[in-house]
């Protein structure tokens, strides 16, 4: 029956008084889930999915999904529908939903784009004494994506008598995984005869060992999008000790917008649903609504355009210009900013 009306093409967007009827269908939904009055969600649920279509306006795909996180939520892990619902992606499919999101969103490139202008920034400024050597720490360095811009503006610094070196030490998934990319940036890499380029890949939660450093290099560590991934606050104080024996010059870091302080179900619910509904929302400016490509990219959420074609998108400055944001309308997506350790 969900697939059924699940795959149903509805006609037309979302009217305004339809969105509002979704969104009160979701609260509604959740509000029974998390007091595990299951006939109720059910009811809910099955009027929702009535409503909803993958193929819809961002409104009706983002109720599509997080009505199947609901669902999954009254599911045991054992289930043969918790599988359905929440079938995790192949390798592949993954990298081919980052990639094609990569191509038509900024929401990457202006993570990426801030994060090594804070970089080159860094290296330049210690340029005097760190042997024209620079070391970045990723500490999430998946497909490798953000460093191709880096090596190139690095290679706009060097010459042939004065080269720069960068090392790339990267934390990933899985040693497959870290083996294309390696592969990736060595291949690029090749096309700038003035710049020596290694790259190191470790799994996440190797020991701080294993690092190889050189004395006079300049150390930057990075963490875009990282410390999102860590689902408890003690992860997060590890990760940041482990920053802190590192002591790099620079500390980068781009975070998704929201809370991090204990909050109850709904609270996080209501916060999430906000976050995805405007993040859908900027992809249908970016894509047709009906393109298979939406589809392919799903919830994983060109140079930057910050006007034009992208004229949903804005910029903000916080904390009295110390940290910069990506916005959709109204609403922060990321914060790029830049920090020092203190010993």
């Amino acid at each position: 029956m969900r697939e059924q009306m699940f795959n149903q093409k509805k006609d037309g967007g979302v009217e305004d008084g339809k969105g509002l009827h979704l969104i009160h269908s979701l609260l509604i939904s959740a509000s029974s889930v998390d007091e595990n009055d299951i006939e109720s969600a059910v009811d809910n649920l099955c009027d929702l999915y009535q409503n909803v279509c993958l193929s819809g306006d961002s409104l009706q795909r983002v109720a599509a999904y997080f009505a199947d996180g609901l669902v999954a939520r009254l599911l045991t892990r054992k289930s043969p529908f918790y599988d359905m619902i929440m079938k995790t992606p192949t390798p592949e499919e993954e990298f081919l939903a980052f990639t094609e999101f990569y191509k038509v969103s900024p929401f990457y490139q202006f993570a990426h784009f801030t994060a090594n202008q804070s970089i080159i920034e860094t290296f330049e400024k210690e340029e005097p004494n760190n042997s024209r050597v620079l070391h970045v720490i990723d500490f999430d360095i998946s497909y490798g994506f953000q460093w191709p811009s880096l090596i190139q503006s690095l290679s706009e610094i060097a010459t042939a008598n004065k080269r720069v070196s960068l090392k790339i030490t990267g934390f990933g998934r899985s040693m497959e995984e870290l083996q294309e990319t390696e592969t990736r940036l060595v291949s690029f890499a090749k096309s700038f005869r003035s710049l020596n380029f290694e790259f190191q890949g470790l799994l996440r939660g190797s020991m701080l060992g294993s690092l190889r450093r050189k004395k006079s290099e300049t150390v930057v560590v990075n963490l875009v999008l990282h410390l999102n991934t860590l689902n408890n606050v003690s992860k997060i104080s590890e990760t940041l000790k482990c920053v802190n024996l590192i002591n790099p010059s620079i500390v980068v870091m781009v975070e998704h917008e929201g809370s991090r302080t204990p909050q109850n179900f709904l609270s996080r619910f209501m916060e999430s649903l906000h976050y995805f509904a405007a993040m859908f929302d900027s992809l249908d400016d970016c894509l047709p609504v009906d393109t298979k490509l939406l589809l392919k990219i799903r919830s994983h959420c060109s140079p930057i355009q910050f006007d034009g074609g992208n004229g949903g998108f804005r910029i903000f400055e916080k904390a009295d210009g110390k940290a910069i944001s990506l916005g959709w309308q109204d609403r922060c997506l990321i914060t790029a900013s830049a920090w020092h350790c203190v010993q």
